[in-house]
Parts: structure tokens; C-alpha cells; sequence
């Protein structure tokens, strides 16, 4: 979802050197494969959004893997990035990276200061790790190797698994399925109260490339709205874009995750960036982007 908002935002812009792989034609995994790929194609500026990601679910149950992949793709592509003397390298993080009860909107500077969310602990470890390697690498030897952490993201190319995905794909799929089955109600896991930030992901490729051209440093820069609403409100918005009649129910037998998780984006505000997408808009788009996906998967 995120190297493919990335490539229509540098295309939009005029970029037409660009050297792409997806996971099937290189695994980021294999040390041998990434080296030998950075050394042959040299790429002037990177842009590392590969990871292995997933909802609460999925981080909850394959923790190993969360953290072996993920620390795997991060330090074979940055070092390999150094190896071959990148200019300039972005390194894409997650908000999950902040402890679970940092003050409200998280500040950059939160990193680190207390105990992380228990069921994305292993994604958060391995995202840490990609960012401090980065600053690690810029300190000793002078790199301009940047971190960004986006918020919760959505648009087209997502994963619309009604279990393995993040929870606004995983309720347009729901909504839907019950709108065709005329069923009376979607179960959501939890309460509904929580309050979650959501970035539209064509947003987010518009701030990875005015990072890539506006800053240098090294601590992580936040990319959000600076909004979040509750998952009860979200539920609400994607009933009305899927046009479900039904009842949302919660099950509060499940976790919730962390309370609250909104980004304090001053910063990059004050650099000159804001986002552009609403999230009505942003979920209307994306129900149309899961038609498609469902369309495409029968053909």
C-alpha cells in the first residue's frame, strides 16, 4: 500500500528513474540478495517502506515473526543503503513505536520513555531498531538517513483481510460482506472507545517526499492529521460509506489495545506540511478501492 502511494506520488512529480522491487522479485529478508541488488542498481535516495504489518490480531499472535522480518528487512536495506553510499535514505516507522501511555498528542521525543503496548510490542521493537540504526549510522559516519512515523494508515492497495488487518480495511470488508448477506450486525473487538488517528495513504506519500526534499535530522518526525475519533465513530463513518443499515456490535471480551494514540504533528506542520485527505472522503475511496480489489480477485 505504501510503495505503491509512493511511486504515483514521484510519478505525479516527473520522477521517471525509479528502481523498484516488490517482496516477490527481492526478499528484503535475504542479506546476500539485498547487497547484492544495492550494489548493482546504486540508488541515489531510498525510500524503505517494506514491512511485515498487521492488526491487532496478527501482531497479538505472530509475534516471532513480527520482529525476525521486520528487523530482518530494516537492517539488511539501511545497511546495505550504506554500503552502497546512498545520499539520502527514509525510513518509515510507525506510530505503535510510543509507549502505550505517553501524554496525548505523542510528541516526538515520547520514544522511549515508558513500557509499549503488550500486543504490538514485537513490531514496535523492530521499528525502534530501524530508526536508532538510522541515527546510529548518521552520527558515526555522517549519513542523512531520516525516520518517519505515520499514524494509522488506509487508501488503495490495502490488506482487506477481515482478520490479519488493520481495524478501518478490516471493517469496510465486514460492513460490506454484511450488507450482501443482509445480516443484522458486525461484530468489533473491544469496547469502541478507544481513539484512533487515521492518515489517508496518498497523504502520506506527499509527506515522505517533502521529508525527503525538507529535512534532516535525527529524530523521527510524526506524520498524521493531528485528529483521531473514537472506533465506535469510525464504525459509523464506514456504515455510511458502504451504506449498511445493521448494528455494530462490540465485543468486549477482546482488547482494545492502547487507549488513545494521536500524533502531535507541529512539527512537520511548522516545516510547511498539513494533510489534505478527510477521513469521510479518505473511507468513501477506499470502499471504492475494495470493490475494485474484489473485482480484480475474480477475474
Amino acid at each position: 500500500m505504501v510503495g505503491s502511494a509512493i511511486k504515483r506520488k514521484l510519478e505525479k512529480e516527473g520522477y521517471r528513474n525509479l528502481i523498484l522491487r516488490n517482496s516477490r522479485e527481492l526478499d528484503l529478508r535475504d542479506q546476500n540478495a539485498v547487497n547484492n541488488f544495492f550494489a548493482s542498481e546504486r540508488p541515489e535516495y531510498v525510500f524503505l517502506a517494506a514491512a511485515k504489518v498487521g492488526g491487532i490480531l496478527a501482531n497479538n499472535i505472530y509475534r516471532a515473526e513480527f520482529l525476525y522480518d521486520n528487523l530482518m528487512i530494516e537492517a539488511n536495506a539501511i545497511h546495505a543503503a550504506y554500503q552502497a553510499e546512498v545520499r539520502k535514505l527514509l525510513f518509515l516507522g510507525s506510530s505503535c513505536i510510543y509507549p502505550k501511555m505517553a501524554p496525548q498528542p505523542i510528541k516526538e521525543n515520547s520514544l522511549l520513555t515508558g513500557t509499549l503496548e503488550e500486543t504490538n510490542e514485537a513490531y514496535a521493537l523492530a521499528k525502534i531498531s530501524g530508526l536508532k540504526y538510522c541515527e546510529y549510522l548518521n552520527r558515526q559516519y555522517g549519513t542523512d538517513y531520516i525516520s518517519a512515523m505515520p499514524t494509522n494508515l488506509y487508501g488503495p492497495n490495502d490488506n482487506y483481510h477481515p482478520q490479519n488487518s488493520h481495524v478501518l480495511p478490516a471493517l469496510i470488508r465486514r460492513v460490506h460482506e454484511a450488507k450482501i448477506s443482509n445480516s443484522n450486525e458486525v461484530v468489533v473487538w473491544g469496547t469502541g472507545k478507544v481513539l484512533r488517528e487515521f492518515l489517508y495513504v496518498d497523504d502520506l506519500a506527499d509527506a515522505s517526499l517533502y521529508l525527503m526534499s525538507h529535512y534532516s535530522g535525527n529524530q523521527p518526525i510524526n506524520i498524521g492529521t493531528g485528529k483521531d475519533l473514537s472506533i465506535a465513530e469510525l464504525a459509523s463513518l464506514v456504515k455510511k460509506a458502504v451504506g449498511y443499515e445493521g448494528d455494530i456490535v462490540y465485543d468486549t471480551s477482546k482488547p482494545d489495545g492502547t487507549p488513545r494514540k494521536l500524533l502531535d504533528v507541529s512539527k512537520l506542520n511548522n516545516m510547511g506540511w498539513s494533510y489534505k485527505t478527510e477521513l469521510e472522503e479518505g473511507i468513501e475511496l477506499a470502499y471504492q478501492d475494495f470493490l475494485n480489489s474484489e473485482v480484480r480477485a475474480e477475474r
